[in-house]
């Protein structure tokens, strides 16, 4: 069949052929879900090690690594409340001469709370709660005590340990840490 002598069936079975291209689109799809899938998978192997090694910490039994040296019991006056900036914590030294390390956020909604030396008390800039000395609560709209920071005292230094809180709902004359 030259040029010319082609039928017209012939001309239509040529328009019908498909061109298949060198990279079919199915083939391409199919890697980028295979991609996907593997970064999902690296992600949640990523996430689950981190997981278990947090929990591994946690089990670890706690020594003096979370404690810090706040400053010599001398320098603490009873009756006063000083602003430890380094733990983001207060201490507390009670009129009998006792110590407590009160957290320095609300137990409403988490805000800072300043000591107002002259009015005697905690005043939440947030939403108005007021704590006295202790971290009992004199206002609402908190509910419960300031959380404590465990405190100890040894050859005159006051220590606190920042990694934990003790959550409480009011001051307790065995939460006092005294000489």
């Amino acid at each position: 069949m030259t040029k010319e002598n082609k039928t017209e069936a012939d001309v239509v079975r040529q328009d019908n052929e498909q061109v298949k291209p060198a990279f079919p689109r199915r083939s391409l799809i199919k890697k980028i879900w295979a991609l996907i899938g593997l970064l999902a998978g690296i992600e949640l192997a990523w996430i689950g090690t981190t997981i278990l090694a947090s929990r591994q910490k946690r089990g670890d039994k706690q020594t003096d690594a979370g404690y810090i040296d706040v400053a010599k019991v001398e320098t603490f006056q009873p009756g006063t409340v000083t602003a430890v900036a380094r733990g983001g914590f207060y201490v507390s030294r009670l009129e009998d001469g006792s110590f407590l390390a009160l957290t320095s956020t609300c137990t409403h909604l988490g805000c800072a709370l300043p000591w107002d030396n002259k009015e005697r008390k905690f005043i939440c800039p947030c939403h108005g709660s007021t704590f006295d000395c202790r971290g009992d609560v004199l206002s609402s709209p908190a509910t419960s005590a300031l959380s404590l920071h465990p405190l100890r005292l040894e050859n005159g230094v006051v220590r606190v340990d920042i990694s934990r809180r003790i959550r409480r709902s009011a001051y307790n004359e065995s939460q006092a840490v005294r000489i």
